[in-house]
């Protein structure tokens, strides 16, 4: 089973996924556009389909995409179901509406989340934070309906098939992703990549603070000395003398983490 509809982003209790952004057919003239957590007490949910009044600059109209992305935090949850078809999640997440407020998240219960909206398990992924500038998103399948988890009030993405053994949490395991989301980061921006023992480059496109709270977008360019990589597997931070777009390759994007849970999209193929 495949992964069908895809948000540009991060599972990082059950896919090596980072996790994605709102809006469809995205023109790239319009402004544009990879996960668990120790919980505490949950608050009880509750939902609205009622659009948020907000001014701030990430919030654009609906069939765009995120622009000013870079720094900017992020969480979602994973609400996942089980039928013949295989397994399910639906992506709630705070993209476009929040900043995921810290002790709001730590107060999702996952297993009375779970046990509310008939799931088999819900899955707190972040908070994390995008190292890009602009995401492009096309046929997402979000409600747009809203909804409070924990503290933190999150908005309908997406819906995601899982692929069987989704659950692996390995370092550098790749995990494919069917979507068509562009991935922009601008010239002149410091980008962070990995690359393997048969040339493949990967870009990372978001960072976690689930392992390290301490790590920030000013200790990403020396993460090598702090990776152990295995035998093959480089890492290298650069400037960018032109713009980047990092997509999907004949429809897959290709994802892995490392062993922050930083999350990284295939780039090029080796």
């Amino acid at each position: 089973m495949r992964i069908r509809l895809a948000l540009a982003a991060a599972l990082t209790t059950l896919l090596a996924v980072a996790g994605a952004c709102t809006g469809d057919d995205a023109d790239p003239a319009a402004d544009d556009a990879d996960t668990a957590a120790e919980v505490a007490e949950s608050t009880e949910p509750s939902s609205t389909a009622e659009e948020p009044d907000t001014t701030t600059d990430t919030q654009v109209p609906a069939g765009a995409g995120l622009a000013d992305q870079y720094g900017q935090r992020y969480c979602e949850v994973l609400v996942v179901t089980t039928g013949d078809g295989g397994a399910t999640a639906q992506v709630w997440g705070t993209q476009g509406l929040n900043d995921c407020d810290q002790a709001g998240f730590d107060a999702i219960d996952a297993e009375a989340t779970a046990a509310e909206m008939g799931a088999v398990l819900a899955v707190p992924n972040g908070p994390r934070f995008w190292v890009l500038d602009r995401i492009l998103a096309k046929g997402l399948a979000g409600t747009g309906e809203l909804r409070t988890f924990g503290a933190v009030e999150m908005r309908s993405i997406t819906t995601v098939d899982l692929e069987e053994g989704f659950g692996d949490r390995t370092p550098l395991t790749e995990t494919s992703v069917l979507r068509d989301t562009e991935f922009i980061f601008d010239e002149g921006r410091e980008v962070y990549e990995l690359t393997g023992p048969d040339g493949s480059v990967y870009v990372m496109q978001s960072y976690s603070i689930e392992i390290d709270p301490e790590q920030t977008l000013d200790t990403l360019a020396g993460l090598g000395d702090r990776l152990a990589l295995p035998d093959g597997w480089s890492f290298q931070a650069r400037v960018l003398d032109e713009p980047l777009v990092v997509e999907d390759i004949d429809g897959i994007a290709t994802v892995i983490q490392d062993e922050f849970r930083n999350s990284y999209q295939l780039r090029e193929r080796g």
